[in-house]
């Protein structure tokens, strides 16, 4: 009997210990290899088969995956709720956006603690008048896995809402008209559409994009109440265009924008005659962008025409072609004129002056100039929603590192501001205690490559402090510096948090994004890798204490640096990553593929085909080393396929050489930006946090 027991207790514990070595084993990821020929050579991808969603094996492998991070992150459960606790006790969940006034209506938007959506308003006449509710995100998205507005945009006369919704996180919104007398929706539903819409002056009328197979906003329709056919309008035919709509500040002019990474062309008709026929503004030139802002008899083009950091020219609106411009700004080396934007009295522009902001202020009357005054060393500057076109008022955001971000309206005669509202960071947060700096990091090619820091203050600088640090470098968008009260939990912890400005992106003007793509796209990787022996050499931290971070096409440039310099990062942590570059780039029929020959190059062309070959993640894994990674997907993200990470990971899994943790997170309900409630970003942020101090060893 005394053995019999023995032998059971012996069998489970077995069992245990099976079940146990089971739950903790990865998935290992079928092999189907897939031959495929470019330009005379075969390549074989042997995870192809997941690009495939009716495969039973795709949806099991991303859940097994999900079961397996879910596991070997159970250990951090506890640091995840006080993460997701610290993250939430900052926040001031029922607040109320400024207001921004159109004619005289008051539009804003509000949240309410416990609810994960924001809730539409206005206000007739006065901020004291009855509210009004447009939409309620909550009880729009109840019973939804995903709920996102699209646009978003009120009739002339204020009595209709156009806005659109997305409940799949793909980004193809279907728009829906309400009366804002009745309350009542009308029978006018369109699918299929994306984030621009813009109405005629007739209040009847309404301009709205429709996406191709391949997801690129690529027709423009005119819709009348009421009418079951749209008229066509607008049919870009070249796959690396796209169009989206804008109506000038003056409401005389609706616009069609039509662009591709290097060139642009602008049509436009009356606001007043919705019904007439679009004209182009100027012709496409290729290489050549322009886009454009009304003031009264005259079109002010902001041009690169002859001026690779751009120019402002004035032309007649009767006449706008070339040799009858007039030079307004003229370009300067050192500064890109980013946007302008007319008002009645007044014209503004965005520049960028050796990596910061400005806004600049021109008075039409008396030809007077000036810039508005910023003290910060290291900051960000842009234009907030300015709603009027007869006004003195500028309304314009500003963010630092340690400077929430900051609403303000700004009289453009007196130059006086007033602060409106400054994002609330409850829990006693003293921006005293922190400091922020910008260092440079000398890229192998000679160039000087900024960085943002910022950090508690008290630093010892002895290698031991550790640190994240977050890049992108693509498409000429800049990361510039800017608060976040979420990551204040790192900073508390000890941690540096870290930008690198690197090429690719335009942080230091248009020149900064030339130099950083199609066969300059290698710079990105070099400028980060530079930036991070910098950052150690200097001794803010350690290769075993420095926590990268990138997404989308920053997640192509995790997996770039990872595969050449291992080494040099204790952990990696890719968001939705673009790193089946060259399979990706090879198929014609995905989002990511025509429109960006622009930004890549066309890999069906030899040099194109060889050098992002040389750098794409996915095909540069190699049997060595790797650090910690967490790799996050969306199953329904349009702009990086689920598969691309997905078979990222199963390859990595496959090959490294190395026991350190390798997670794949799919977000089995949403697209490219994750989770749209507020609450399951916050876990997720919680959640991306945990793993990098877990997997630093950090306290």
């Amino acid at each position: 009997m005394v053995v019999q027991m023995y032998l059971l207790l012996y069998l489970a514990i077995m069992t245990l210990i099976v079940s146990a070595d089971e739950a903790v084993k990865p998935p290992v990821a079928k092999l189907v290899p897939k031959p495929s020929t470019t330009l005379g050579e075969t390549r074989i991808d042997n995870y192809f088969w997941m690009r495939d969603r009716n495969d039973p094996d795709t949806i099991k492998y991303l859940e097994a995956e999900n079961e397996y991070t879910k596991t070997e992150m159970k250990h951090t459960d506890a640091l995840q709720s006080k993460l997701y606790s610290e993250i939430l006790g900052r926040i001031q969940q029922t607040d109320l956006s400024v207001p921004t006034k159109r004619d005289d209506y008051f539009y804003y938007t509000r949240t309410e603690e416990g609810k994960q959506y924001a809730i539409y308003c206005r206000k007739h006449g006065s901020l004291e008048a009855k509210e009004e509710v447009l939409l309620d995100g909550n009880a729009m998205a109840e019973g939804k896995k995903y709920f996102r507005v699209g646009n978003f945009v009120a009739s002339p006369n204020h009595k209709l809402l156009a806005y659109s919704v997305d409940f799949e996180g793909d980004e193809a919104y279907t728009i829906h008209v309400k009366d804002l007398t009745s309350g009542e929706l009308l029978a006018d539903t369109i699918p299929n559409t994306y984030y621009s819409l813009e109405w005629g002056n007739d209040n009847a009328t309404f301009f709205y994009t429709v996406l191709d197979a391949a997801k690129r906003p690529y027709k423009v329709f005119r819709h009348a109440l009421g009418v079951k056919k749209d008229a066509l309008v607008c049919h870009e035919t070249d796959e690396r265009f796209t169009v989206e709509l804008e109506k000038t500040r003056s409401r005389a002019y609706i616009l069609i924008n039509i662009g591709s990474s290097l060139t642009s062309e602008v049509r436009y008709i009356k606001a007043d005659r919705p019904k007439g026929r679009f004209a182009t503004l100027l012709p496409r030139i290729q290489e050549t962008e322009y886009d454009v802002t009304h003031h009264g008899d005259s079109w002010f083009i902001r041009t690169n025409d002859g001026a690779k950091t751009f120019r402002l020219v004035e032309a007649p609106v009767k006449d706008p072609s070339r040799g009858n411009w007039r030079e307004a700004l003229a370009s300067r080396t050192e500064a890109t004129i980013e946007s302008v934007t007319a008002f009645q009295n007044d014209l503004v522009t965005e520049e960028r002056d050796r990596g910061l902001t400005k806004i600049r202020i021109q008075n039409f009357t008396t030809g007077n100039t000036h810039y508005v005054d910023f003290t910060e060393p290291v900051y960000t500057a842009s234009l907030g929603a300015n709603a009027e076109y007869d006004t003195k008022l500028l309304r314009f955001n500003y963010t630092s590192l340690v400077t929430p971000n900051s609403v303000f309206d700004y009289n453009m005669d007196t130059r006086e501001r007033e602060l409106k509202k400054q994002q609330p960071v409850l829990g006693g947060y003293d921006p005293s205690k922190y400091q922020s700096e910008r260092i440079y990091a000398t890229a192998p090619d000679g160039v000087k490559v900024p960085i943002s820091l910022v950090y508690k203050k008290g630093l010892v600088q002895n290698g031991t402090a550790p640190m994240l640090l977050y890049g992108y470098g693509a498409y000429g968008i800049s990361m510039d510096p800017g608060f976040s009260s979420d990551r204040l939990s790192l900073l508390d912890r000890g941690f540096i948090y870290a930008i690198a400005h690197i090429r690719g992106g335009a942080d230091l003007g248009k020149p900064w994004h030339e130099n950083g793509r199609i066969l300059k796209k290698k710079n990105s990787f070099t400028d980060f890798i530079a930036c991070a022996e910098k950052l150690i050499a200097e001794k803010y931290t350690s290769s075993n204490r420095l926590a990268i971070m990138g997404g989308s096409a920053g997640g192509l440039l995790m997996g770039a640096v990872t595969n050449m310099r291992p080494d040099l990062f204790g952990v990696v942590v890719a968001k939705v990553p673009f790193v089946d570059a060259l399979n990706t780039m090879l198929d014609a029929t995905l989002p990511l593929t025509v429109g960006e020959y622009e930004e890549w190059g066309n890999p069906n062309e030899q040099q194109y085909y060889d050098y992002i070959k040389s750098y794409a993640p996915y095909e540069n894994v190699a049997a060595k080393e790797y650090p910690a990674m967490l790799v996050t997907a969306g199953l329904n993200d349009p702009r990086v396929s689920y598969w691309e990470p997905a078979k990222w990971t199963a390859k990595l899994r496959a090959m490294k050489k190395d026991h350190r943790p390798l997670l794949l997170k799919t977000n089995m309900g949403s697209g490219h930006f994750g989770s749209s409630g507020r609450y399951e970003y916050i876990k997720e942020t919680a959640f991306d946090y945990a793993f990098i101090l877990d997997a630093l060893g950090v306290e």
